[in-house]
């Protein structure tokens, strides 16, 4: 009878280490995640999140990338997003420009050390200019300043100076934590673990949220309950997802005997682009409304002033227009940023340098052209799947008006889709990293009999 190897998890020295200093990081970057910026007024924030206005949704994205550093705006208040945003930069503009590219075909390994490194060089200003970004958004969508002196007036640009430099420090001190955790702690994790740490952190609070309401509280908090429950489920099931491709590898030569060709498969994933469409589209979608609010000010008419008006009521979450462009704009980013990963990978030219191939189908450019088609048929559910998680919010308000707590066609989750997307994906990639540590370190459950 086989036994789990995981019963050895805590008396397995070495993993139980690992384990330690990963919840040991983790408290001390939950610490540091709610020390406030000097002289932040929270209750502004709390309001502009909570309006439903046309930055609302946008910070309350970022507050859940950066968890719920941004409801608090701790010194962590940018979290690891820069890193991740100056990632997907390079990642796009490695199959853009020729000298990039071939950077990275010549030698992988030297291309993967020089993409961590100007990764780490990028996230500095990107960290800096998020900072900014912030404050002005804040301040944008609300009636009063939330942070004294901020700006570049008299006076003023010393202490703005300072808050900057203080956010973009945090940031790097978030992605340190992150790095020592995939160095000391579980591997290869570590930014994963601190954004979903801080996701989860903000589930007692939207339970309270849920439970605090007067009317039909029980059946709300069971409706949630039910709905989280089966989004894990759909998200399991297409997170696992894969199309195994035939591959036929050459046989080896022993001596004077050539071995048999071995028949295996090219697993390609159903959702290979993550969470980053939600993010693409999330970023853009934002934009309009933030650039038609520089137009509408009090006393000013005309159709220029109009016009923003209308952008700024349309492009918000109180908007079902809103809902719809998200949803197709996520759809159109899966496939983007599915195929401009897949081509930076060339499983053509490499699969034609092992000797590898597909039956019936020419090695090189043509198995690169086949395997392609075939990653965008099945890319197609994974796509609808990130759409309609994407728009959960506004289908939950469709099915149960109640939920519409923190605006118009904006549902209170436990965690919000996105965040389950991220926290199903962390859990299981964990799961699998936990389970080849205990199979290295000799805890392998085939092996277990009693």
């Amino acid at each position: 009878m086989k036994r789990s190897s995981w019963r050895f998890l805590w008396s397995a020295k070495d993993i139980r280490r690992k384990l330690l200093i990963t919840l040991g990081i983790l408290v001390i970057y939950r610490f540091a995640a709610n020390v406030p910026v000097p002289g932040v007024d929270r209750d502004v924030i709390a309001g502009v999140l909570t309006q439903g206005g046309a930055g609302a949704a946008l910070l309350q994205f970022v507050n859940l990338l950066s968890g719920g550093s941004v409801q608090n705006f701790s010194v962590l208040a940018t979290g690891v997003y820069p890193y991740i945003t100056a990632q997907i930069i390079l990642q796009l503009l490695v199959p853009i420009i020729p000298a990039l590219q071939k950077r990275m075909e010549e030698d992988q390994r030297e291309g993967k050390k020089w993409m961590e490194r100007w990764t780490y060089y990028l996230a500095i200003p990107m960290a800096a200019l998020q900072a900014f970004s912030q404050i002005q958004l804040i301040s944008a969508f609300s009636s009063v300043s939330f942070i004294p002196n901020f700006g570049f007036g008299a006076g003023q640009v010393l202490p703005s100076l300072t808050i900057i430099i203080v956010m973009t420090a945090g940031t790097m001190f978030a992605i340190w934590l992150g790095e020592l955790i995939s160095e000391y702690g579980i591997r290869n994790q570590g930014l994963s673990l601190i954004i979903m740490a801080g996701i989860v952190s903000q589930l007692p609070g939207n339970f309270i949220t849920l439970f605090q309401q007067e009317d039909n509280r029980l059946f709300i908090l069971g409706f949630m309950i039910v709905l989280t429950i089966l989004t894990v489920f759909v998200i399991v099931i297409v997170q696992q997802g894969r199309r195994n491709v035939p591959v036929v590898y050459p046989g080896r030569r022993v001596g004077r005997r050539m071995s048999m060709p071995v028949e295996s498969s090219l697993p390609l994933m159903v959702n290979m682009a993550g969470m980053i469409p939600l993010i693409f589209a999330q970023a853009l979608l934002q934009a309009p409304a933030l650039i038609a609010s520089f137009f509408v000010t009090p006393g000013n008419e005309g159709a220029l002033v109009r016009a923003a008006e209308w952008v700024q009521l349309n492009f918000s979450a109180a908007s079902p227009l809103y809902w719809w462009v998200y949803f197709l704009m996520v759809v159109a980013f899966a496939f983007f940023y599915t195929d401009v990963l897949f081509a930076q990978q060339n499983y053509g030219e490499n699969l034609k340098r092992v000797g590898a191939r597909i039956k019936g189908v020419s090695p090189g450019q043509p198995t690169q052209d086949y395997l392609t088609s075939v990653l965008r048929r099945i890319t197609l559910p994974g796509a609808l799947f990130l759409g309609v998680v994407a728009i959960m919010p506004y289908l939950a308000t469709l099915l149960v008006p109640s939920l519409a707590l923190s605006g118009p066609h904006t549902a209170t989750f436990l965690v919000s889709s996105s965040g389950l997307l991220i926290v199903v994906g962390v859990v299981r990639d964990t799961f699998f990293n936990i389970d080849a540590e205990l199979k290295l370190h000799g805890y392998d459950e085939s092996l277990l009999v009693r």
